[in-house]
C-alpha cells in the first residue's frame, strides 16, 4: 500500500485536456526534467487545482457553491502552461494514483478545441508538438496519454 501523507478524504485534483485542432492533430508537451511526476515524459496540458480557484470568486451555484470550477481551472492552466485559449472542455474520464511523495491525486481528463493563440511554454515544459493520434508511438509519453488521445479522436469522428 502507498504511503499517503494526507487524510483519506483529500486528494490533489489535477484536470488535464487533449487539445485538438481542426486538422485532427493534438497538442502534446514534454514535461520538464525537474518535475516530481513523470519528468521528461510527453503529456497533455493540465495542472493542479486549489480551492482558491473558486473561493475567491462570487458564488455561482446555490447559496455557497460554484458552477464548473474544474473547467475554469483547466482553462487557466492551459493559458499559463501553453498560452492557448480553448473551447468548452468535454469530459473523457478520471483516474487516481499516489505521487512519489505520497500525495493522492484525482486526475480528470477532458478534450477541447484550440480556439486561439500560439503555443508559448512555461517552465513546466521543455518542448511541444501537434501530432496525429497514430504518431504517439514515436514519443516517450505517459502511458495513459495514448488512450486519452485515442478516446478523444474517436469522439470527434
Amino acid at each position: 500500500m502507498a504511503n499517503i501523507v494526507s487524510t483519506p478524504e483529500l486528494h490533489r485534483i489535477v484536470p488535464s485536456v487533449a487539445i485538438y485542432r481542426d486538422d485532427g492533430r493534438f497538442l502534446i508537451i514534454k514535461r520538464a526534467s525537474n518535475l516530481k511526476v513523470h519528468p521528461g515524459k510527453w503529456s497533455i496540458p493540465g495542472g493542479g487545482m486549489s480551492s482558491e480557484e473558486y473561493t475567491n470568486t462570487p458564488v455561482t451555484y446555490g447559496d455557497n457553491g460554484w458552477y464548473l470550477p474544474v473547467h475554469e481551472a483547466l482553462k487557466r492552466e492551459v493559458r499559463e502552461e501553453v498560452g492557448l485559449e480553448i473551447g468548452e472542455p468535454k469530459y473523457l474520464h478520471h483516474y487516481t494514483f499516489v505521487r512519489p511523495d505520497g500525495v493522492p491525486v484525482l486526475g480528470m481528463v477532458f478534450y477541447a478545441p484550440h480556439v486561439s493563440g500560439d503555443v508559448v511554454l512555461d517552465e513546466d515544459a521543455s518542448d511541444f508538438t501537434w501530432i496525429l493520434p497514430e504518431e504517439l508511438s514515436n514519443y516517450d509519453c505517459i502511458a495513459s496519454i495514448h488512450r486519452e488521445i485515442a478516446a478523444a479522436s474517436e469522439l470527434l469522428k
